[in-house]
């Protein structure tokens, strides 16, 4: 009796197992029989129970879910071919809908593709590449001017120049980035509501030429940012030119005042000097002709040297017999 009571308690247990089923607060659940869904979606987390191995429970997420989409090349209105991806946030609104319709989120997954992929590249292909990239008509800041630059800039609102030094315009858009992406999750929504999914969000992820075209870009670019440079660097030459034309503008303006001024202390030197020796030799006029004629034989006489003179040089007064 004990063994069969036994016995009889692990089938209850089993079958008491394979009843219960655990749902979570991030889980959702279809019990289908037969694999036909029967009874409402089971939404409340907790411990539930079904008929054991004929009724199977299906569970599915009440998160949101991610799609990304797959690069696509798509030509836009003014025949721009242009990468595009795409990504987009939903979630599961109607298990039993999404089950009959889909079965899993592999399945919904496909037909996401499906559907967002298709919405894309019908509103790329119906608005211009610049409506597609920009969002709005604000102006942008300039970020390659200097920091003289910048600030005369910010003085004038931030307005673009342009090279000619007259403000440049970027073409108006009418649409934009943001708008375009509203377009198609609208579009969008409408098609997977049917499938039991909400659709939350849709962004571009990236937005880029094609192969063939984006190096002809990158050359233009760089083309620019080099005639940008060329004449960033130019104006800095003709700064450079004005500020040594100055230094040295200053340079000799110093020179010549510092020179003016040392000769007129030189002259005024010399005057002072002129007149302490006319003081100086005006009290005894034969002691300065004496002094003037032995500093005239020190400079003119050594011992090769020969002087045919008269006996009546002035020169020889001094060197004669003494009277």
């Amino acid at each position: 009796m004990k063994a069969n009571l036994l016995a009889l308690l692990l089938i209850a247990l089993f079958f008491l197992v394979n009843a219960a089923y655990r749902v979570s607060e991030v889980n959702q659940a279809i019990i289908t029989q037969f694999g036909e869904p029967v009874g409402t979606p089971v939404t409340e987390p907790g411990l539930h129970f079904k008929i054991p191995f004929i009724q199977t429970a299906n569970m599915f997420e009440k998160r949101f879910l991610e799609w990304d989409g797959f690069p696509n090349q798509v030509p836009t209105r003014d025949r721009r071919f242009i990468w595009v991806d795409t990504y987009a946030r939903w979630r599961i609104t109607d298990p039993l809908l999404f089950f009959q319709r889909l079965r899993d989120e592999q399945g919904a997954q496909s037909r996401l593709d499906d559907i967002l992929d298709g919405e894309t590249r019908n509103a790329v292909a119906r608005h211009d590449l610049i409506e597609i990239v920009r969002s709005s008509n604000r102006i942008p800041a300039d970020t390659t001017v200097n920091s003289e630059n910048r600030e005369r800039i910010e003085e004038e609102e931030l307005e673009p120049i342009n090279t000619d030094g007259e403000q440049e315009e970027l073409e108006p858009i009418n649409t934009g980035r943001d708008q375009i992406t509203r377009e198609i999750l609208e579009a969008s929504t409408s098609a997977v509501a049917e499938l039991g999914i909400e659709l939350l969000d849709l962004r571009f992820k990236r937005i880029n030429y094609i192969a063939d075209v984006q190096q002809d870009v990158f050359a233009r670019m760089i083309a620019e940012r080099q005639r940008i440079a060329e004449e960033f660097r130019s104006e800095g030459q003709g700064h450079s030119a004005r500020i040594q034309g100055e230094r040295e503008r200053d340079l000799a303006r110093i020179q010549s005042e510092a020179f003016r001024t040392a000769e007129e202390l030189r002259g005024n030197a010399d005057a002072d000097a002129t007149a302490i020796y006319a003081e100086a030799y005006g009290q005894d006029a034969a002691f300065y002709a004496f002094t003037k004629s032995l500093e005239t034989y020190e400079r003119t006489m050594d011992p090769s040297t020969f002087f045919i003179l008269g006996t009546d040089s002035e020169l020889l007064r001094f060197l004669e017999a003494p009277r």
